[in-house]
C-alpha cells in the first residue's frame, strides 16, 4: 500500500514536469489535475506590428513562462538577431529562465524576497518613472490589470500584446474524485483564475484540506471563496513551492540539491 501523501498540482502544461519531479524528491505522491490549458493564439495585425516596431521599445515585461515561449517564438520570424534596445522584466524567476534560455538576454527581476508578483515587480526603481518610454507587456488574454494599470500610470506608452488564452478544463478520472473527496495531503495552485475555477469543484473536505499558493494575494483570493487553509509560499518556483508541500506533509527525505534544480 503507497503511504506517500498524495499532492495535487494544477500546472498547465510543460510546466508541470519540473514541480512534480521536485514533489517527488520528496516523496510524495503527485497527481496532475488537468483544468487548464494554454493555447497560443493566431497572429493578429497588432501582433505583427508589435514584432515589427520590437526595436523600438524602451522596456519589455513578461508576466509568465508561457508568454516568454509565445514572445520568443515570434520574434524568430521576424528578427534573426534580437535588437539591443529593448530591457526585459520579468513576473518570476521561471518566465525569466525561458527568456534567457530562448533569446540569451538579461532580465530584470525583483528580489527573490519579494516573491513572484506584479506588485513586487513593480517596486523596482527602474519602472517609477517611465515618461514617454514605449512599453511592452507581453501576457494572456485578460489579467494583470495592475501591471499595465501601472506602468501607464507611470507615464509609460504601453502596447499590451495578448499571444496566448488560458482554456479552462472540468477535472476527470480520479484527479477529479480526489479533488471532490478531499483525499489529498496537499493542493497546489498558483493562478487565481484556477482558483476560482477550481473552488466550484471542491468538496467541503477538499477547501478544507491544506492549499499552497505562490502570493499572498492567492491567500486572500482562496479565503473569498471558502479555501479554509491557504499557506504562502516564497514565490512560484518548484523549489518554494516544494519547501511549503515538505512542511505541511513532514516530508524530510528530501536531497536540499534535488529541490534547487527544480
Amino acid at each position: 500500500m503507497d503511504e506517500r501523501p498524495r499532492v495535487l498540482i494544477t500546472r498547465p502544461g510543460e510546466r508541470a514536469g519540473p514541480l512534480r519531479e521536485a514533489l517527488e524528491a520528496l516523496g510524495a505522491d503527485v497527481v496532475t489535475l488537468e483544468a487548464m490549458r494554454l493555447e497560443v493564439l493566431p497572429e493578429t495585425p497588432a501582433t505583427r506590428q508589435a514584432w515589427l516596431d520590437f526595436d523600438r521599445y524602451q522596456r519589455v515585461v513578461v508576466v509568465s513562462p508561457f508568454a516568454a515561449e509565445c514572445l520568443a517564438a515570434g520574434l524568430e520570424n521576424y528578427w534573426p538577431q534580437l535588437p539591443l534596445a529593448p530591457h526585459f522584466y520579468a513576473v518570476g524567476v521561471g518566465t525569466a529562465q525561458v527568456l534567457h534560455d530562448r533569446l540569451g538576454v538579461r532580465v530584470h527581476l525583483p528580489p527573490a524576497s519579494h516573491g513572484d508578483t506584479s506588485e513586487a515587480l513593480l517596486r523596482l526603481a527602474s519602472l517609477q518613472r517611465l515618461d514617454e518610454q514605449r512599453v511592452l507587456l507581453v501576457a494572456g488574454e485578460g489579467g494583470r490589470a495592475l501591471l499595465a494599470e501601472s506602468l501607464e500610470h507611470r507615464g509609460a506608452r504601453l502596447t499590451r500584446l495578448a499571444i496566448y488564452r488560458r482554456k479552462l478544463l472540468s477535472p476527470t478520472g480520479m484527479p477529479a474524485a480526489h479533488l471532490a473527496d478531499g483525499n489529498f495531503s496537499a493542493l497546489v495552485v498558483t493562478s487565481g483564475e484556477l482558483l476560482e475555477h477550481l473552488a466550484g469543484w471542491c468538496s467541503k473536505a477538499a477547501l478544507n484540506q491544506p492549499l499552497i499558493v505562490s502570493s499572498q494575494r492567492l491567500a486572500t483570493l482562496a479565503q473569498t471563496l471558502g479555501y479554509l487553509r491557504p499557506l504562502v509560499a516564497q514565490g512560484a518556483t518548484p523549489p518554494a513551492l516544494a519547501a511549503v508541500v515538505a512542511d505541511v506533509c513532514d516530508l524530510n527525505g528530501a536531497d536540499h540539491d534535488d529541490l534547487e534544480k527544480g
